[in-house]
């Protein structure tokens, strides 16, 4: 099942400059860990030391923030999208 990954522009050094990638995956975890196994450098950026999300990662698919269905266990479907949004903070 091919999953589109949508790639913000801060993350895109660990996936070669890409956008969108595909991966396959019958949920959410595995999804991330194919994204992790085709991009290593990516798992770093995603990932805490104790293989957690990151706080500052938020994670939509088809736009539905993942916190509002099953995290990480979110069952996806052929064609879903992923999206990766880093959480921004700024200031003046």
């Amino acid at each position: 099942m091919a999953v589109r990954v949508r790639i913000p522009a801060p993350l895109r050094a660990a996936t070669a400059g890409q956008a969108e990638v595909q991966v396959e995956g019958g949920d959410l975890a595995t999804c991330l860990s194919q994204l992790e196994s085709q991009f290593p450098a990516i798992r770093a950026r995603l990932r805490d030391d104790a293989g957690g999300l990151r706080r500052f990662v938020n994670l939509y698919v088809n736009g539905e923030d993942v916190r509002f269905l099953q995290g990480l266990e979110t069952r996806l479907q052929p064609g879903d999208e992923l999206s990766i949004i880093p959480a921004v903070a700024g200031g003046a």
